[in-house]
C-alpha cells in the first residue's frame, strides 16, 4: 500500500508532481484529469517539471523512489515551491520508498503519466517497461546514452505505437526566445535565404553550449548526486547536453520535417575531460570522499569526468557541428552560455551569450556581401515574425542588426519545462504526436549514441 505523507514536504512533492504533466489523453484510461507518476527523481528537473501547476493535472501526485537523499531533495524543492509566497503550488504526495519501487510502481499503476528525471544509466529501461505497461511517459534528456540504450529505445517507441501512449523527452531549448526567433526567421526568404550546405571546417549550423557542475537553481545551490559524475550511469556529454543542440538542428533546418538515420553522416567526434579536484567534487556532492564506482576516472585524487564532447556531421548534406563544454563554475556574474550560427546565401542569423551580452542571450542578423534592396527586402519579412512576436525590433549595429526582444518573451531557462509539459499535455488530448517527432528523436539519438562510439 502506498504510504501517504501528510508533511509540508510531501505535499509539496505532490503538486511538483502535477506541474510535469497536465493534459488528459484520448486514448488512455483519464477521467477529466492527468495522474502523474514520478519514479525515482533524481535530477533537479523532476522538480522543475513541478514549479508551476496546471488545471489539467490531478493534484496529487504519485511517487515511487528508493529512499535516500535524492528523493529527499526532490521532496524539499517542491515544498519550496509550495510554501513561496508568490503563485505557491499546491501539490499533495503519495510515497512509496523500497528496494522494489519500479515493481510496486508497476503493480499500481496509480497513474496515466510517467515523469522521469534521473539516472541514465536506468532510465531507458524504466521507459520501456512504462510503456510496455501502458503509461504515457515524458522523460527528461537523455533517454538513450550507448547503443545498447538506443536499440533499447527503438523497441520503447514500437512499445508506445503499439500500445496507444505517447513517449516524449524535454527540449526545453525550442522554447528560449532566441532559439524561436532564429528558426522563424530561417524561414524567411528574403532576410536569410536559402541555408547554406557548409563544409567541416566552416558548418552551416553550429551549435555550441557551456555548462557549469557547480550553479544555483531556484534560488539554491545544486547538489548534484556522485553518480552524475560516473558517465556509465549519467553519459559523456557528447550524448548529454548535445542531445539538446541535435535537436535544435533538426528542428530549424527542417521544420516538421521527417529526418531519417539514413540522412545522417558523421564526419568526426571527440570527447575530453573536465578536472575536478576533491575540494570541488565535496562543494556540489556535500560528500567527503569518493564512491568506489568513480575511482576508475580517478588520478592523484583528481576526478576526470568525460563532459566535453564535438560531433561534426552531416544531416541531408548540410554541415552541422554540435559542441557541448563542461566547466566547474561560471565566472562573476556569468551561468550556463549558448552560442549558435545559421548560415544563409543572404544573411547569418547568430545567437551570442558572452560578456558582450551580459551573458544573456541575443540574436542577430549579418547580412552577406552587398545585396541591391535587401534591407528594405529584409525588413518587410521580419514584420511578419514580428506579427507573431509583438514587440520585437531591429537596432542596427556595426555588423547588421540585434533582434531586440521584450523581457515578457524572456522568461528564463526553469519557466521552459513547463512549457514543454503544457506542449505534451495538447499532445495527450489530441492523442498523438506530430507526425515528425518520432523518427526525429530516433534520429537525434542514432546521432549522439553513434558519434560517442566514433569519439571512443
Amino acid at each position: 500500500m502506498l504510504k501517504k505523507i501528510l508533511t509540508l514536504s510531501a505535499l509539496i512533492a505532490l503538486s511538483a508532481m502535477n506541474q510535469g504533466c497536465n493534459t488528459a489523453k484520448e486514448t488512455t484510461d483519464v477521467s477529466d484529469k492527468l495522474r502523474l507518476i514520478v519514479l525515482d527523481p533524481g535530477h533537479f528537473h523532476a522538480d522543475l517539471l513541478q514549479k508551476t501547476a496546471y488545471d489539467q493535472v490531478d493534484s496529487v501526485v504519485y511517487v515511487y523512489a528508493p529512499d535516500g537523499p535524492e528523493v529527499k531533495a526532490y521532496l524539499a524543492k517542491v515544498d519550496q515551491y509550495n510554501t513561496r509566497a508568490e503563485s505557491p503550488t499546491h501539490w499533495k504526495e503519495e510515497i512509496y520508498t523500497g528496494p522494489d519501487y519500479l515493481e510496486k510502481m508497476l503493480a499500481d499503476k496509480p497513474g496515466n503519466v510517467l515523469v522521469l528525471a534521473g539516472n541514465n544509466q536506468k532510465k531507458t529501461n524504466y521507459i520501456k517497461k512504462a510503456v510496455d505497461a501502458g503509461l504515457n511517459v515524458l522523460a527528461d534528456k537523455p533517454m538513450a546514452i550507448d547503443s545498447e540504450g538506443f536499440e533499447l529505445l527503438k523497441e520503447a517507441f514500437d512499445s508506445a505505437e503499439k500500445n496507444n501512449v505517447l513517449l516524449y523527452d524535454i527540449m526545453t531549448e525550442r522554447y528560449e526566445i532566441t532559439n524561436t526567433l532564429q528558426k522563424e526567421l530561417a524561414q524567411q526568404e528574403a532576410l536569410f535565404g536559402e541555408l547554406q550546405k557548409g563544409t567541416t571546417e566552416q558548418p552551416a549550423i553550429s551549435k555550441e553550449s557551456v555548462h557549469h557542475f557547480s550553479k544555483i537553481v531556484s534560488g539554491s545551490p545544486l547538489v548534484r548526486p556522485a553518480w552524475f559524475f560516473d558517465t556509465k550511469q549519467q553519459g559523456e556529454g557528447i550524448v548529454d547536453v548535445n542531445t539538446h543542440l541535435v535537436d535544435l538542428i533538426q528542428w530549424a533546418a527542417f521544420p516538421e520535417q521527417v529526418v531519417n538515420p539514413s540522412d545522417v553522416n558523421l564526419i568526426s567526434a571527440r570527447r575530453w575531460t573536465t578536472d575536478l579536484t576533491p575540494s570541488q567534487f565535496k562543494q556540489v556532492t556535500k560528500l567527503d570522499t569518493y564512491p568506489d564506482y568513480l575511482t576508475s576516472s580517478l588520478k592523484d585524487s583528481t576526478l576526470s569526468v568525460y563532459a566535453n564532447g564535438e560531433i561534426n556531421y552531416t544531416l541531408k548534406d548540410i554541415h552541422a557541428q554540435v559542441k557541448v563544454l563542461w566547466n566547474f563554475q561560471a565566472p562573476e556574474g556569468a551561468a550556463d552560455t549558448h552560442y549558435s550560427i545559421m548560415r544563409g546565401s543572404k544573411a547569418n542569423l547568430i545567437i551570442r551569450q558572452g560578456k558582450e551580452q551580459n551573458y544573456k542571450p541575443m540574436l542577430y542578423i549579418e547580412a552577406v556581401g552587398q545585396q541591391e534592396g535587401y534591407n528594405e527586402a529584409m525588413e518587410a519579412a521580419f514584420q511578419k515574425v514580428e506579427a507573431m512576436y509583438p514587440g520585437i525590433e531591429l537596432k542596427k549595429n556595426s555588423n547588421g542588426w540585434q533582434v531586440m526582444i521584450p523581457a515578457k518573451y524572456d522568461n528564463g531557462h526553469e519557466a521552459h519545462f513547463g512549457q514543454v509539459a503544457s506542449k505534451y499535455m495538447e499532445y495527450l488530448k489530441d492523442g498523438k504526436l506530430p507526425d515528425w517527432e518520432v523518427p526525429n528523436m530516433i534520429t537525434k539519438y542514432y546521432t549522439t549514441t553513434e558519434a560517442l562510439k566514433m569519439a571512443k
